[in-house]
C-alpha cells in the first residue's frame, strides 16, 4: 500500500506542513431503518435516562412520533434536555428530525417494508414458531446492518485490503469463526491473509506488521482484550487497522483507522447475542470480499477459478453405499442402544 493511501486512512503519517484539509462535513442523518440499530449499538454508552428515551422510540416509533419533546420527556420520566441530547446522539440534528424519522419508520412498519420489533422465543414455542421468529430476527439483523453501514468507510476498507501486502485478522469465540471466514475468502482470491484466535500468536504476528499491511479486529463488544491488544500493536507498528464492532464508542476503535459498524444484537435467554452478531459480521465480511474481488478482478478471477478447479475433485468423491444394520452403520450407534 502506498504512503498516500495510508495517509488517507490515518493522520499518523500525514505531513505536518501540508495545507490543512477542509472541515469534515456533518455526517448524514441516519435513515429511519437504521434507528433501531443505532439504539442497540449506542445504548451501552448512554446514561440510564437517555437509554429510557432511546428504548421508547425504538419500541414504539408510531406512538413517539406523535409526541412533543415535553410529552416524550414525561412518558419516559426524563427531561426535555435529555430527549434532545438523545436525538443528537442517535445522529439527528434535533428532536424534530427524530420525530420525522420515527414517523417514516412507523409508516414502513405499517406497510410491511420494515418488520416490527420481534417477539422473544419462549420455552414452550413450537419448532415452527422458533423457525419463524429466528428467520424474522435474522432478516431484521441484516436490514439493520445494511442500513447502518458506512459505505464510505467500507470503500476505504476495501481499498486498504486490496492493496495490502498481508492481512492479519483477529477474533475470538464466535467472532473468531468470522475471522476465519474472511481469511479464507481473501486467500482464495490471491491475498496473503491469516486469522488468529490464539492471543499469543495474534500479538506475535501483529508486532511484525508495518506500513503496507492491514490488521482487522472483529469483536462484537469492542472490549475484548485478546483482540484489542494485537490491533493496538499493529496500529503502533504503522499498519492500517480496521475494526468490525457493534459498539462505535468501545475501546477497540481507539486503535482503528477504519470502523465498520455491525448490528448490536438483542440478547434473550434462548438467543445469545453471538447468534445475530455473527449474522451481521458475516454480511460485512461478504461486502468486503466482493468489494476486494471487484477491485482486484484481473488477479482475483483467475485465482478463484484455480481454487474452484483444485477443489472440484473433492466435491465429487464417490461414497460406497451403506446397508442398514451393517458394521459401518453400527459403529456410530451408542454402545447402550
Amino acid at each position: 500500500m502506498s504512503k498516500n493511501v495510508k495517509e488517507t486512512f490515518s493522520g499518523r503519517t500525514a505531513d505536518p506542513d501540508a495545507t490543512p484539509a477542509p472541515a469534515t462535513p456533518a455526517p448524514p442523518v441516519p435513515a429511519p431503518a437504521a434507528l433501531r440499530a443505532r439504539v442497540r449499538s449506542l445504548g451501552p454508552s448512554m446514561t440510564r435516562s437517555m437509554q429510557a428515551v432511546a428504548e421508547a422510540v425504538a419500541e414504539d416509533p408510531a406512538g413517539c412520533a406523535a409526541l412533543t419533546v415535553s410529552d416524550l420527556a414525561a412518558r419516559t420520566g426524563t427531561s426535555e434536555a435529555t430527549v434532545v441530547r438523545t436525538a443528537r446522539l442517535l445522529g439527528y440534528p434535533g428532536y424534530r428530525d427524530l420525530r420525522l424519522a420515527l414517523a417514516a419508520l412507523a409508516a414502513q412498519q405499517e406497510s410491511g417494508a420494515a418488520p416490527a420489533v420481534t417477539v422473544d422465543i419462549a420455552v414452550d414455542d413450537s419448532l415452527a414458531e422458533v423457525v419463524a421468529k429466528l428467520a424474522r430476527e435474522e432478516a431484521q439483523t441484516l436490514a439493520d446492518t445494511a442500513a447502518g453501514l458506512d459505505v464510505d468507510a467500507l470503500g476505504s476498507a476495501v481499498t486498504a485490503l486490496a492493496g495490502a501486502r498481508r492481512v492479519e485478522i483477529y477474533g475470538v469465540g464466535a467472532s473468531g469463526l468470522v475471522a476465519q471466514d474472511l481469511a479464507q475468502k481473501l486467500s482464495r482470491i490471491g491475498l496473503i491473509a491469516q486469522a488468529h484466535s490464539d492471543p499469543h500468536l495474534a500479538v506475535t504476528t501483529a508486532v511484525l506488521l508495518s506500513p503496507g499491511d492491514v490488521a482487522v479486529a472483529i469483536t462484537h463488544s469492542g472490549g475484548t482484550g485478546d483482540v484489542i491488544e494485537p490491533l493496538r500493536t499493529a496500529f503502533e507498528r504503522g499498519a492500517t487497522t480496521l475494526a468490525l464492532t457493534a459498539r462505535p464508542h468501545s475501546p477497540v476503535v481507539h486503535y482503528a483507522d477504519l470502523v465498520l459498524a455491525t448490528s448490536a444484537a438483542r440478547e434473550t435467554q434462548l438467543r445469545p447475542a453471538a447468534m445475530s452478531s455473527r449474522t451481521s459480521q458475516l454480511l460485512v465480511v461478504d461486502c468486503l470480499f466482493v468489494g476486494v474481488a471487484q477491485q482486484t478482478y484481473e488477479t482475483a478471477a483467475p485465482a478463484l477459478a484455480a481454487s474452484y478447479e483444485a477443489l472440484a475433485p473433492r466435491h465429487h468423491t464417490p461414497v460406497p453405499a451403506a446397508k442398514r444394520g451393517s458394521t459401518t452403520r453400527q459403529q456410530f450407534r451408542s454402545p447402550h442402544s
